[in-house]
């Protein structure tokens, strides 16, 4: 059977449902993950939780992927219609082995994909490959096909999450679920620990008519501030389509990024845990790294990708972790996995403790100009390409840092070029100490752009 390779992709698999993904690629895939999964265990029964996200071609690729993980022999926990991290959560509840969500994420609604974790740990980069390749072969299986049990997640996790916040002042929180799945959990989860809460969007639709599940777009939160604002609200979260990227928007209407977010967070861990390990990655603000030192943290730039950097919070002990995409990942007092309503959680408890504006809690940042993530249209098959030319006309007149993509290090700011895990597209993102670097910043980076997108025959990329 032939696939379309560039679906399996650095994080997880990921492509157009009913083009790329039908029904039986997902049983391939669930015949070639048991016999991964197998061949990496001496156990000889494994278990495996399968949740889904809402999302019209959900349904069918869950079948098949059950299906197929049945025959290859491993017992199978259907989840439910759930968040991403409550099927991470699972594997921890339920003493599984394993767990696959079926889930686009934030892309667009004819997208869908599969994440998937194995002995609590990301199925990610060369095992995605090696998925591939097992693809590729004869899957007959000899085992003893698997069982099938319901255990619909979400009452399981909610029971557990909201004895973990008692005693909190009462705010007013918007909750925008993107008519994701954090529908399924948020809105319930908040009212319990005293939240007064207004729901937007919080009815499941897999089509998404109100606006596309990713906050990390600013136009995608504009109803959300509109309602925080005409609400009253002590604070607005939004949700991605699976509930592990988090948006946050102060009482004034105002967004919060990734990296100021993790400011207001690792603040907070390292009162609790002096000289804690932080790590964020490439996108982030010097200001974030330059705070966490001034506290006392170690603070760690990575690459960027929610299983890569859930792999360096094991090997360096980190006890947080977060990107400018809204993943948020706590190994302090949790599972060291990105769950966007449970950040959601923390950065709620630290505003009722502490009985201040969430505006004030940065105001004593420096000021900084910066663009927010730009995500730019780039073909898969010449992105890459692209930003190693780049690299290497950037790397004769400045500074560089090359860990992913190419951080072009200024005098008086940076600016980033990599290329997307999960779209057809180049991120980019810049900083300066003033507009007019920024602009400057930006100018300099276009050029170089436009350059080596002639070279691997791109046409020009654009971005303001």
């Amino acid at each position: 059977m032939t696939f379309n390779k560039q679906i399996f992709r650095e994080y997880d698999i990921r492509g157009i449902a009913n083009v790329d993904l039908k029904p039986p690629f997902a049983k391939t895939l669930g015949l070639a993950y048991a016999k991964m999964a197998f061949n990496n265990t001496n156990k000889s029964i494994l278990s495996i939780g399968v949740g889904q996200d809402c999302r019209l071609s959900s349904d069918s690729l869950t079948a098949e992927l059950i299906s197929g993980l049945r025959e290859g022999g491993m017992n199978v926990f259907f989840l439910g219609t759930c968040p991403t991290p409550l099927t991470y959560f699972s594997t921890y509840h339920l003493n599984l082995d394993g767990n696959i969500m079926i889930t686009g994420s934030h892309n667009a609604p004819d997208y869908n994909g599969f994440k998937m974790t194995f002995n609590q740990k990301s199925v990610f980069g060369e095992q995605i490959q090696t998925l591939y390749k097992i693809m590729q072969n004869d899957l007959s299986s000899s085992r003893t096909q698997g069982n099938l049990a319901e255990h619909l997640i979400v009452n399981d996790y909610i029971d557990n999450i909201v004895p973990r916040f008692k005693n909190l002042a009462p705010l007013k929180v918007v909750l925008d679920a993107g008519n994701g799945t954090a529908s399924t959990v948020a809105p319930e989860v908040f009212s319990k620990i005293g939240a007064k809460v207004i729901p937007l969007f919080c009815e499941l639709d897999g089509n998404f008519p109100n606006h596309h599940p990713d906050p990390t777009v600013p136009k995608n939160l504009n109803d959300l501030i509109l309602k925080v604002k005409e609400e009253k609200a002590d604070i607005g979260f939004a949700f991605d389509g699976d509930a592990d990227r988090i948006g946050v928007v102060n009482e004034l209407g105002e967004i919060i990024y990734g990296d100021e977010l993790m400011v207001l967070l690792s603040r907070a861990v390292l009162k609790e845990i002096p000289n804690a390990t932080i790590i964020s990655e490439v996108k982030s603000s010097t200001r974030l790294y330059d705070d966490i030192s001034q506290n006392g943290g170690n603070a760690i730039m990575w690459k960027t990708g929610h299983s890569i950097i859930k792999t360096k919070m094991k090997e360096t002990n980190a006890a947080l972790a977060g990107e400018m995409s809204g993943h948020i990942f706590f190994a302090d007092r949790y599972y060291g996995y990105d769950d966007a309503i449970y950040a959601a959680l923390r950065v709620y408890e630290i505003v009722a403790k502490t009985k201040k504006p969430l505006s004030s809690l940065l105001s004593d940042l420096p000021k900084a100009f910066n663009t927010p993530e730009i995500r730019v249209e780039c073909d898969d098959n010449l992105k890459f390409e692209l930003v190693e030319k780049a690299k290497k006309v950037i790397r004769k007149d400045y500074k560089i840092n090359d860990l992913d993509g190419v951080r072009v290090e200024f005098d008086f700011g940076w600016g980033l070029i990599r290329a997307s895990n999960t779209q057809p597209a180049l991120v980019l993102r810049f900083e300066a100490t003033c507009e007019q670097k920024l602009l400057t910043y930006k100018s300099i980076i276009r050029k170089v752009l436009d350059l080596c997108a002639k070279e691997v025959g791109h046409e020009p990329v654009h971005f303001e």
